[in-house]
């Protein structure tokens, strides 16, 4: 361990990790509270946090000026070596499984606009936004990606809160009624496919399907579709398309979604959203304002236009 390092293992060590986030949430070329202010929120002396403040610049975390009356300014930030001197750790999210491009471009997209803001970041991939969500809940991970369609609904009834909604088109491209090639929708009894772990997939078909007391419903997952169709033990289904587009066969038919009310669940369905606990993990609220959404959605576009290779 060099010296620099054991430095931060004495009082004023420890004084400077518990600074070093707190500095997190300040940008480059903004004024830093006053050394009293830092002292009173960590409960210690004016001479620690003066200490803590020498140890960080001499560690390069950061780089500050006196400016007279107008106080002290904080010029310079490294804030990897802020996140890695303040010990909080790895931001974990929980993001579907990558079976489309799509999802590849999002996590890609994800991982780059955290580290870029300083913050370790890695992916766990878990089905279903209910299995997620509890993940979330129990502190298992930090983040949760899923559609704003279904953060809604958990946002209403669990202590969470909305991070980022990132747009249409950045969860899934579109979502179609599936049909099997010479079925009438109309029909009576028509045997419909649903992922009951998706709850994108249970409400979108729930309202698309809506009034009907006659439909028989088969839980089934998308790799399971083309198979269904094929032996025709299903009729219809709602679905991500990005999902099944090489999935299916010329015994399939796709067909628009219908009514406004479900294109705008659709639309909703589409963009992806972050969520958090609303009691915050201290790393999340350290990373958030030094992140750059717009990363996301641009590396996405790449990956989806073929021009750069999935990197998560």
């Amino acid at each position: 361990m060099n010296s620099v390092d054991e430095r931060f293992l004495t009082r004023n060590g420890l004084a400077a990790r518990q600074l070093a986030a707190l500095l997190l949430h300040h940008d480059e070329d903004t004024r830093l509270p006053r050394v009293r202010d830092f002292a009173e929120e960590l409960g210690v002396g004016n001479g620690t946090i003066q200490a803590a403040l020498q140890l960080l610049e001499e560690a390069g975390a950061i780089e500050t000026v006196a400016r007279g009356h107008l106080g002290t300014f904080l010029v310079r930030a490294d804030r990897a070596i802020l996140w890695r001197l303040s010990g909080l750790g790895t931001l974990l999210a929980a993001m579907p499984l990558p079976y489309s491009r799509r999802y590849e471009g999002l996590a890609t997209g994800l991982r780059t606009a955290f580290e870029g803001a300083g913050a370790p970041f890695a992916i766990t991939f878990m089905r279903g936004a209910a299995t997620r969500v509890e993940a979330l809940l129990e502190s298992k991970v930090d983040l949760v990606v899923l559609s704003r369609f279904a953060a809604d609904r958990f946002l209403d009834e669990l202590p969470l809160e909305l991070v980022a909604d990132l747009g249409p088109a950045t969860y899934v491209g579109a979502h179609g009624l599936l049909l099997r090639h010479g079925v009438d929708p109309e029909t009576p009894g028509l045997r419909v496919a649903v992922d009951s772990a998706s709850e994108d997939l249970r409400m979108l078909a729930g309202r698309t399907f809506a009034g009907r007391d006659d439909i028989q419903w088969v839980e089934a997952s998308y790799m399971q579709l083309r198979d269904l169709f094929a032996r025709g033990e299903v009729d219809a289904t709602v679905w991500n398309l990005d999902e099944v587009q090489d999935h299916l066969g010329p015994d399939v038919d796709v067909l628009p979604l219908g009514d406004d009310i479900t294109r705008d669940l659709s639309l909703r369905n589409s963009s992806a959203a972050l969520i958090g606990r609303a009691q915050g993990a201290a790393a999340l609220s350290a990373v958030r304002d030094g992140l750059d959404l717009s990363v996301v959605t641009d590396l996405q576009g790449e990956v989806l236009r073929g021009e750069r290779m999935p990197s998560y």
